[in-house]
């Protein structure tokens, strides 16, 4: 570069891009420091037309003294080294610092999936299909492409000079993310020697080959172009003297950004009406009316409702606090102009941003970020919102960051930390207010405690050494904000309604006073309890308030001793959601497979219930959601059973016995039907219900289906056993019949599949005309069976049917082909024996019957215990 100025390439006709790839945040600026010999007024003329193409400065907090704590392990074991400053640290150590990071990443994924750790192909894998992979690094933001790619965040640098140093400093940015390149707030303070940039090549060419022809034929061309020049000379001297006034307006409308027209402003909520700012449900509470401000002095009653002005500005959504009784002063002094750059140069994440002033009266306001979640002081007061400890480390810690990069700024301290300026916004993330722009607001620097009622209980914020002094300056000091955070980082541990000396039973003016005259060597301070304070704080709070403003340790020290005490504080709210997020979303697969297994599961399991309950063909309707229409059938066959001597039973049988008795036995009749072409339509009490060729139609099979089915339930029902009559039988009272019938879905809630018709009733009848261990059939269903010539069948002759006048009916027998066990033959009731279960009668009821007639319940020969017993447990089945 200084050869480049020797060479007189200075001139503004050139610019010099330098690349630095590898530079972290700091170094670039070593570029013109190192230069040996040469003077610096030299080095700064050789490097005024050059730009740095560097990676982005990175001013995250987490890493913000990387450097500082590598060049002190370095010093110690095992490398002992002879670096001098952290200056000397090889910039590499940063993206050696994330590259074992991201590797201890992809080890992470390799365990995980089961890889071989052995093999890098397969931990580079892990890494390249996870290309959502995004962590803040020593180096930066540590994010890449879909090819595994990292991506980075370039800045174009200029160096400029201030009051007090001179420095590169960023004028354009790249956003990787975004792929946008956006000017910074320097980018019009670079300086170009002939008023605008050099052109993309020069008039006459790089050789000059575009002027040559002019040097052998120059008196021709004067000759040719004299008069036509003149009048564009005129032309030109009109057109320069418009783009100077263009410019210089630019110029003047630029220096002026600070400056908003109130119309510019669309107010969305007046501060007068009933909606309110505050996220309390007391509106008789003090807490947002300062806290939307930038005001140091800003206070309210307690019985003054909270109230602020929300705008929208240039699409964002702005908080509007007018200042009262404002003296405005020449808001263009340099001073003041100072302030409003110092405070559009501060930009962070837990700041508010500042957009301007509106100097116009009666409208006198400044405009900055709403935070809709009003402040601290909000939350603490408010008795409906319980923190728990996350929320408040995470508050605790945006704080400090805050206030380290504030110290770390060209404003260097706050001067006015409380609750009400830690606004919280929609993320639950606090945000500083209420710094700068003291002179705009008060005409001075200096502020004077005010001797006439002043807001003591706002005074607990302040350090002690200020409260001796009647004049202190606004920004107060680095020491004063530390105590100022320790009062406020006691109140947030605590969750006091009523302030930080809460259990301190003084008078806020007591407390004030003892502040500042204390009447002993331990000042007064907040107490801390191990019970409800962490204990591991207590040192840290302690050193923060301490009484010698030199013993309390700077955020920088207050941040690691926060981290070391409260490893899970680093994180703000919003990051442990999101790494809440990350870890179920790694695992979503899994969880989906697994929820999808059980849905499918819970679906089959549904889907078998409602077939238990409905018919298949008609359930699969239902499901699909069409309606299910009454139908008729030509040709059913309905079969009908109930126990011989049931109410009998009952009466010598708890309630619980009977239920597991008809459980045993319908059980059994359940695994029975499965193995015939034949629908359960329902049961009642000991009552029995199947029917046959319905809802799909099965020819003539049905009465052949029945008919078997019920020889199979007589062959069961003789080896059933009860468990709590072990020696008893049951006996079966069996009705067939074959005819017409209708059949449909009955009911919304508790949809049933009912039968109607004249079958129906026929064929209860002849179950209820049957005898024990009978099935009984009629005429219908003994035609249909004699023609298929598998079934013995006998006649019983002519009988009364109660309702049907006198009708033929047969017993069926046998069939072809199938054959009764044993009479006699026992089996086991209990869930864990292999063989069927089956219901018995009695020895005194397999002997002694009567006929029944005209459809009423078979009389049984019982013991005088017994027929007391049945005369007060009587059960009884209706007909259908």
């Amino acid at each position: 570069m200084i050869e480049a100025q020797k060479q007189g390439l200075m001139n503004g006709e050139y610019i010099f891009l330098l690349v630095q790839q590898f530079e972290v945040s700091g170094r670039v600026d070593n570029l013109w420091k190192t230069v040996g010999e040469a003077n610096k007024t030299t080095v700064l003329e050789a490097f005024d037309m050059v730009f740095v193409l560097a990676q982005k400065s990175y001013e995250g907090y987490d890493y913000y003294d990387f450097f500082e704590q590598t060049y002190e392990r370095l010093k110690g074991a095992p490398f002992y080294s002879n670096l001098s400053s952290e200056k000397e640290v090889s910039s590499y150590a940063a993206y050696l610092h994330d590259a074992v990071l991201l590797y201890a990443m992809g080890l992470k994924e390799a365990f995980k999936n089961g890889k071989d750790i052995s093999h890098g192909r397969e931990i580079l894998q892990m890494l390249r299909d996870r290309a959502n992979i995004r962590f803040y690094g020593a180096s930066g933001l540590v994010h890449f492409d879909e090819y595994g790619e990292r991506k980075l965040d370039y800045s174009v640098y200029d160096l400029q000079q201030t009051e007090t140093v001179t420095k590169f400093v960023s004028v354009l940015d790249f956003d990787s993310n975004s792929k946008m390149i956006t000017p910074t707030s320097r980018f019009s303070n670079i300086v170009w020697q002939n008023g605008k940039p050099p052109l993309d090549n020069p008039p006459c060419g790089f050789n000059n080959e575009l002027c040559e022809w002019l040097d052998n034929e120059i008196s021709l061309l004067v000759l040719l172009v004299a008069m036509p020049v003149l009048g564009m000379a005129a032309v030109a001297l009109i057109t320069l003297l418009t783009l100077q006034k263009t410019r210089l307006q630019s110029r003047l409308d630029e220096s002026s950004w600070w400056l908003i027209n109130y119309s510019d402003i669309t107010i969305l909520r007046e501060p007068k009406g009933t909606q309110t700012l505050s996220v309390s449900t007391t509106p008789s509470k003090c807490g947002s009316g300062g806290s939307q401000s930038m005001l140091s002095t800003n206070s309210c009653s307690t019985k003054d409702a909270i109230y602020t002005t929300i705008g929208l500005y240039q699409g964002n959504e702005v908080g509007v606090k007018y200042l009262k009784n404002q003296i405005l002063t020449d808001v263009k002094k340099p001073s003041i102009i100072a302030e409003f750059n110092m405070l559009k140069e501060m930009k962070h994440e837990n700041l508010v941003q500042f957009f301007g002033v509106c100097i116009e009266p009666p409208n006198v306001c400044i405009v900055m970020q709403y935070c809709k979640k009003g402040s601290l002081k909000d939350v603490l007061r408010n008795s409906e919102i319980e923190l728990d400890w996350m929320f408040k480390l995470s508050f605790a810690y945006d704080i400090v960051n805050g206030m380290e990069y504030i110290h770390k700024s060209s404003l260097k301290s706050h001067g006015n930390l409380k609750p009400s300026v830690c606004l919280v916004d929609s993320r639950l993330q606090i945000k500083l207010s209420g710094f700068g722009l003291w002179e705009f607001k008060h005409g001075t620097r200096h502020k004077r405690i005010p001797l006439e009622n002043p807001n003591y209980e706002e005074m607990h914020y302040t350090a002690p050494e200020f409260l001796r002094e009647v004049y202190y300056p606004f920004n107060g000091t680095q020491k004063g904000d530390v105590f100022s955070f320790a009062i406020i980082m006691r109140e947030l541990m605590y969750s006091t309604e009523v302030g930080p000396y809460h259990d301190v039973h003084l008078e806020p003016k007591e407390i004030i006073k003892l502040l500042r005259t204390p009447l002993s060597d331990e000042p007064l301070r907040p107490t801390l309890s191990p019970d409800i304070c962490d204990e591991r704080l207590i040192p840290l709070l302690k050193a923060c308030w301490s009484e010698n403003p030199d013993h309390r340790p700077p955020f920088t020290s207050v941040r690691r001793q926060l981290r070391q005490a409260c490893p899970e504080s680093h994180a703000n709210i919003l990051d442990n959601m999101v790494s809440k997020l990350e870890k179920y979303a790694n695992h979503l697969e899994e969880v989906v497979e697994e929820r999808t297994n059980q849905l499918t599961a819970e679906k089959s399991r549904a889907d078998k219930l409602l077939s238990s309950m409905l018919p298949k063909y008609i359930a699969d309707q239902l499901m699909c959601g069409k309606p299910v229409e009454p139908t008729s059938y030509d040709m059913v066959t309905i079969f009908f059973s109930d126990i011989v001597g049931f109410t009998t039973m009952c009466s010598i049988s708890s309630a619980l016995e009977v239920v597991t008795l008809l459980n045993d036995l319908y059980s059994l009749f359940d695994e029975i039907i499965k193995l015939y072409d034949v629908y359960k339509v329902e049961t009642i009490g000991d009552a029995y219900m199947v029917a046959s060729g319905l809802p799909i139609c099965n020819g003539t099979r049905h009465a052949e289906e029945i008919s078997t089915m019920a020889l199979h339930f007589l062959s069961a029902i003789k080896r059933f056993k009860i468990r709590h009559l072990p020696k008893e039988k049951l006996a079966l009272r069996i009705g067939i019949n074959s005819g017409p019938v209708v059949a449909g879905v009955v009911g919304n809630t508790m949809p049933r599949y009912c039968l109607f018709g004249d079958t129906v009733n026929t064929a209860s009848r002849m179950e209820s005309n049957s005898l024990p261990l009978k099935i009984h059939v009629s005429q219908s269903t003994a035609d249909i069976l004699l023609k298929t010539g598998n079934f013995e069948l006998e006649e019983r002759g002519e009988i009364e049917i109660k309702g049907k006048g006198t009708q033929k009916t047969f017993w069926l027998i046998s069939k072809s082909g199938f054959s009764f066990p044993p009479t006699g033959q026992e089996c086991d009731a209990s869930p864990k024996s292999g063989t069927d279960s089956c219901p018995v009668i009695s020895k005194q009821e397999k002997t002694k019957t009567t006929p029944i007639k005209d459809g009423d319940r078979r009389a049984i020969q019982r013991t005088p215990a017994m027929a007391k017993m049945t005369e007060m447990h009587t059960l009884t089945v209706p007909d259908i």
